[in-house]
Formats: structure tokens, sequence, C-alpha cells
């Protein structure tokens, strides 16, 4: 694959799983002299990537038809599927590339979530990833993930919170079994010792607002109110982050913070936890083992299936709270 020039990576959504690519962007382009790098995502997750420089060119999925002739004229020598599903199939088709694809190992989590038969390989998503690179002599370079921020985009704090030593939130998940209840979140913001934002869209603002109604410790609603670049602007600035299975737990993964991530009807054995290739001590995970019922999906659900969200209301929060104020503590005497 010396003479590979070409290379189009496909992963259409969303914004944690693109994140997650980021290290097979970087290792293509370093590792293969003068090549071309394509990406073909779904137009909304365009600013994931649009700051990224190892990509040449976005390429935006907006329905099949309109993207098979794009492909069509582009004449790749390469196609990197990381999405490996119907669509990506109907694409590398199209194209005639040489392609290949990662394991996406569904059979071992339909077995996990419906049987609770632990077939999963121990291996994280984005090393598997990897093995979709393995034509093209791809190695890891263990440097983790990326996020790259126009300058237009990094957002600009007022007085508050003073000395950006703050705890940034994710208010919300793609899916409510992902969601830290909001008597949860009041516990946990009431009880810390270091100033709180909140971060999330304009769906999780309704949950925000009560929040801001505690007497402790008020924090700063930024819900709603920040594309997804300055969203990952007030990551990179915060001294440590606190969220669920999301995006926003992956983008911090790649500025490398302090991560405290609570696992609701998902598992960390999924292969998608806190990618911090060199600072694993960083990602604190915080899941209620042995539960009979979880997990429940490989994804999420709008409700919990069995009416009673144990996943998430049995987290031992006074222990979090702990950890964050001890964290907390010595980041302020040790800086």
């Amino acid at each position: 694959m010396a003479t590979t020039k070409k290379i189009l990576i496909i992963r259409l959504s969303s914004i944690g799983d693109i994140v997650l690519t980021t290290p097979i962007v970087r290792c293509i382009k370093q590792q293969i002299p003068n090549c071309q790098i394509n990406y073909l995502v779904k137009e909304q997750y365009e600013s994931v990537l649009s700051a990224n420089p190892y990509i040449d060119n976005i390429l935006l999925f907006k329905n099949m038809e309109e993207t098979k002739k794009v492909i069509k004229k582009n004449n790749y020598d390469f196609i990197v599927d990381l999405h490996n599903n119907f669509r990506s199939a109907q694409i590398k088709k199209v194209s005639k590339a040489k392609a290949n694809s990662f394991p996406k190992v569904n059979i071992e989590k339909w077995l996990m979530v419906n049987f609770k038969v632990n077939r999963l390989p121990k291996k994280h998503i984005v090393d598997r990833y990897f093995e979709a690179t393995k034509a093209l002599n791809i190695k890891n370079d263990s440097l983790g993930l990326d996020f790259f921020i126009h300058s237009k985009n990094q957002y600009e704090f007022g007085d508050k919170p003073k000395d950006k030593r703050y705890l940034a939130i994710a208010v919300g998940a793609g899916h409510f079994t992902k969601q830290i209840p909001i008597e949860n979140l009041q516990q946990i913001i009431n009880n810390v010792n270091i100033p709180i934002v909140l971060l999330g869209d304009e769906n999780d603002n309704k949950t925000a607002l009560k929040l801001l109604s505690l007497e402790n410790n008020v924090p700063l609603n930024l819900c709603g109110k920040l594309n997804i670049q300055q969203t990952a602007s007030v990551i990179q600035n915060a001294k440590a982050v606190l969220c669920g299975d999301t995006g926003i737990m992956h983008i911090a993964s790649a500025f490398h913070k302090k991560i405290f991530s609570i696992w609701g009807n998902t598992i960390p054995e999924f292969g998608m936890y806190p990618y911090l290739k060199n600072n694993s001590e960083k990602a604190a995970i915080y899941e209620v083992k042995g539960l009979k019922c979880r997990p429940c999906s490989k994804i999420g659900y709008s409700k919990c299936p069995k009416n009673h969200f144990n996943c998430m209301k049995s987290i031992n929060y006074e222990k979090l709270i702990d950890d964050i104020n001890n964290y907390e503590q010595a980041f302020f005497f040790n800086g």
C-alpha cells in the first residue's frame, strides 16, 4: 500500500463516535507521506472535524444518491470504513476502491444485553478502529484523541467562574437512561467545593434551569447557548468534567481532562470508556456492578424498562462527591 494517496474515512455520526476516530485520521496522515484524507460525515456533525488539520476535505452526507455521485467522481485508493453499516457498505460498493472496516462485535453486545454472557473483547473501540487500517500498515501512536477548535470559537468567560477553576457538568445525554437524575445532580452541585459550569443543548436547558434554584454553589448555565466547538473550549479550560456515557466524555478525553464518568444502562466493557492511553488514572468510573438488568441496551432508552432506574439512582454519589472534593483540593494546592 506504499502508493496509496487518496483515502476516504467514513464515520457518519455521532459526536463521540467521530471524536473516537481522530487517532486514525492523525496516524494515517502522519504515516503515509503526501496522502490526501477525505472524511465523510453527516452535515450536522461537520464542526466536530472542521478545524482538524489532518483532514484535507470534509464530505457532507445529506442523502445516499448525492453521496454516491460524489464518491464515484473522487477515485479513492482506499476506504477506511469506521461506521460499518448498510449505508457505508453501499458507499464502498459504488467506489470500487479497496476498503476495510472494523469489527463491531454486535453479536457479543447482543449476548451481553440479552443474556448477560460476556464474550466482549477487552479492547477499546479506538483500538478496534485501527484494525480497519491494517492493509495500510498504520500503527497506533498512542497519543490519544484529538479535538481542534477554531480561534473564533474559544468561549470567553466574564467574571464567573473566577480563575477558570471549575467543574464542567454534562447535564444531559442522547438517551434518558444515560442521564444523571436531576436529584443527584442537585446533590452533587450542593456538596462539591468547586464552581460549576453546566453544558448541554437546548433540550437540557429545562433541567439546567431547575439547578439554578439551588441555594449553594449556583452554577453557570451554558446549556443551549454554545455550539459544539464552543462547548469543547469550555471543556478544554475546565479542571475536571462530570458526565455520563456521552460525547462530552470523549471530548474531555481529547483534552486529557480529569473525568468523573457515571454509567447507567451501558457498561464500559462495550469498549467506549474514556480513551486516555497514557493517562488512565485521569478517568474515574462510577457504576452499579452486579445489577441483573444491566446492561439493558447497547445504546439507551427514553425511559427505564424496569421503571426503577437503579443503574443511575444507586450510584454511590457520596463517594463521587468526596472524590471530586479531594481532587479539587489536591489541584488547588498542587497547581
